[in-house]
C-alpha cells in the first residue's frame, strides 16, 4: 500500500490527502515527522503575503505577516531541534532554543519585534483609531527588512 501525498494532488471527498498516492516525509531517527522544512516554507510565504498586503497599502496586514514569518521560522528551528514549540511570543521562542542554536544565530537575529503582534490586528490595543490609522509605509518596509534579515539567517541554519 503507499503513503499518503498532497504533491500528487489527491484529495478525499472530505478534502483530506487520498490513499494510494505516493509520500515522503523526512522522520526523525526517533520516528516523529520533522517538519521544519514545511514551517520555513510558510514563512518564506508569509513574507510574499507581507510584500503584497504592503503594495496594496494594508501595512498594519504587512507587519503582522512579517511577525508571522519570523514566528513561523523559529518553529520550524525547534523542530529541526527536537523541540515543539507553543505559543506566538517570539522572545520565548527564542530564548527556548538549545543554548547552542542561539549563540549561532544571536548576530542576525536582534530585536525580535514583539510589538507587532497585538497591535496589527487589534483596536482596542491602540489609544484611539484602528490598526490601519498607525503603520504605514515605512513600518511596513522595516518590518520587512528585519523580518527578512531573520528567516534568512533561520534558512541558512536549517540548510
Amino acid at each position: 500500500m503507499r503513503g499518503w501525498s498532497a504533491a500528487e494532488g489527491a484529495t478525499s471527498a472530505r478534502g483530506g490527502l487520498a490513499r494510494g498516492t505516493a509520500c515522503s516525509i523526512r522522520r526523525r531517527h526517533n520516528g516523529d515527522m520533522n517538519r521544519s522544512g514545511d514551517w520555513l516554507h510558510q514563512a518564506q510565504a508569509d513574507l510574499e503575503l507581507a510584500g503584497v498586503s504592503a503594495a496594496a497599502g494594508h501595512h498594519e496586514w504587512a507587519c503582522f505577516a512579517c511577525h508571522q514569518a519570523v514566528e513561523k521560522a523559529l518553529k520550524g528551528l525547534h523542530l529541526r531541534h527536537g523541540q515543539q514549540a507553543w505559543g506566538h511570543g517570539l522572545g520565548r521562542s527564542w530564548r527556548d532554543l538549545p543554548p547552542a542554536v542561539a549563540a549561532e544565530l544571536v548576530a542576525t537575529v536582534s530585536d525580535l519585534e514583539e510589538r507587532l503582534r497585538i497591535p496589527t490586528r487589534y483596536p482596542d490595543s491602540l489609544p484611539d483609531g484602528a490598526p490601519t490609522d498607525h503603520f504605514g509605509r515605512l513600518q511596513s518596509e522595516d518590518a520587512h527588512r528585519h523580518a527578512r534579515s531573520i528567516v534568512d539567517a533561520i534558512a541558512a541554519a536549517l540548510a
